[in-house]
């Protein structure tokens, strides 16, 4: 696939044509690298784990909430706590965000939640700050929901103390790198620092980079490969900002990605909707399979199920930040 490149700088710069994206590039051939993933599959409404070296049947982990405000797993991300290990942040369209137990017993049903929320408006994204124990959550109708314990190590004694506007807030990451938090919505990506701890925790000083006003991101991630830079799916490219410059530049030029991952041997995967509906219901966003490229650039597999999934996202089930 040829790539196309754009720069654009940060909230005021018109977008102009530049040489292709490199970044992809970086490593030489190399056999197909082996690695976890981790897919949001809202047909039987399930968080899977699969590895990307084999065929896709029965999965490593799953997670199955149910429906109600548990339908339409959004987002998925894995991180590591002092308490618990291994922890899922889970978001859902139907309204509900948690914080799973991963290696708990049962992982049928909302049992193994150590703390769940309903802050409604068709949440997206859900992500967690190191440290302070703060979770926030986007959801789409305009808003990011910021969440502050009492006890960094007690999720259950998480509580609602921000709201801030944002529209059309679909993806969420958090940069320790550069210890800034993202949020990108209608036409911009945002990055916060962060004040305070526990019930104190807040978001402040917004520094928003321009995406172009008419695209809606749909996620954030990190890359991998590069500490440098995240990772933005929107409506009609995936792009790479620069966490220091803030300049943008397009990684693959097409439309309605819903998320977009890069492994650290530069191979990266993406979900994107093919606006066909399966299994009878209306889910047009979503894709039976995800698609895998090679280190280069190219397109190189793709996995699915047998049983015809509905994919929404895909992300590297990986439990640092980056």
């Amino acid at each position: 696939m040829q790539l196309s490149r754009r720069s654009l700088l940060a909230g005021t710069a018109a977008v102009a044509a530049a040489p292709a994206a490199l970044w992809l590039a970086e490593g030489s051939a190399q056999a197909a690298a082996s690695y976890d993933v981790a897919v949001c599959e809202q047909y039987r409404n399930q968080i899977q784990i699969y590895s990307s070296a084999a065929g896709w049947g029965a999965p490593h982990w799953v997670w199955s909430p149910g429906g109600g405000g548990w339908a339409n797993l959004s987002d998925v991300k894995f991180r590591s706590t002092a308490k618990f290990g291994e922890v899922a942040l889970v978001a859902a369209s139907g309204g509900n965000v948690g914080i799973v137990r991963k290696n708990a017993s049962g992982t049928q049903g909302t049992g193994s939640l150590l703390w769940e929320a309903s802050p409604g408006s068709n949440p997206h994204a859900i992500e967690r700050i190191p440290d302070v124990g703060a979770v926030v959550a986007a959801s789409s109708g305009g808003y990011l929901h910021v969440y502050g314990p009492s006890s960094v190590n007690d999720p259950s004694t998480l509580r609602l103390v921000q709201t801030i506007d944002f529209p059309g807030a679909h993806g969420l990451w958090y940069d320790d790198v550069h210890q800034r938090f993202w949020a990108v919505g209608q036409g911009k990506a945002t990055s916060y620092a962060v004040s305070g701890s526990y019930r104190n925790t807040r978001l402040v000083g917004g520094v928003t980079v321009s995406i172009g006003a008419g695209n809606l991101g749909h996620s954030l991630d990190a890359s991998y490969k590069d500490s440098g830079i995240l990772l933005v799916s929107h409506s009609t490219a995936v792009v790479a900002i620069n966490k220091t410059t803030h300049a943008v530049s397009t990684v693959h030029a097409n439309h309605a990605v819903k998320s977009f991952s890069q492994h650290s041997s530069g191979e990266a995967f993406w979900v994107q909707s093919t606006g066909k509906t399966y299994h009878g219901d209306s889910r047009n966003w979503v894709n039976p399979d995800v698609q895998f490229f090679n280190a280069s650039g190219a397109r190189s597999f793709t996995r699915g199920l047998s049983y015809g999934a509905e994919f929404y996202k895909a992300r590297l089930h990986a439990v640092g930040y980056h």
